[in-house]
């Protein structure tokens, strides 16, 4: 996976975090996805996400279409985590935190 170097008004990301433990999962969809991890890093996004610190980044997706991004974090969110971890494990199959590879 990688990041485009460049990033136009017309790209979107669909992200899997998860807590150091890899107990939690967090799904969530952003047009910055470099801003939106950091966020998670310094515990400013959403409540559940501050919780269960929930900051590693082991999964995305990037796509032009926001409709095709919302519609893809429904079906994640949707899914079972079984699904999820499946998804993870094909790509990323040790979990490492992806934050530097975007940066």
């Amino acid at each position: 996976m990688a990041i485009s170097t460049i990033i136009d008004m017309e790209t979107y990301f669909v992200y899997i975090t998860t807590n150091i433990s890899h107990t939690v999962l967090y799904v969530g969809v952003t047009h910055d996805l470099i801003r939106r991890i950091f966020e998670h890093k310094q515990h400013m996004g959403s409540v559940f996400t501050k919780k269960y610190h929930v900051d590693h980044l082991v999964y995305f997706e990037q796509t032009s279409s926001v409709e095709v991004a919302i519609l893809r974090e429904k079906q994640l969110k949707a899914g079972s985590r079984k699904k999820k971890i499946e998804l993870i494990q094909k790509d990323n199959p040790l979990w490492k935190d992806l934050w530097e590879s975007i940066q």
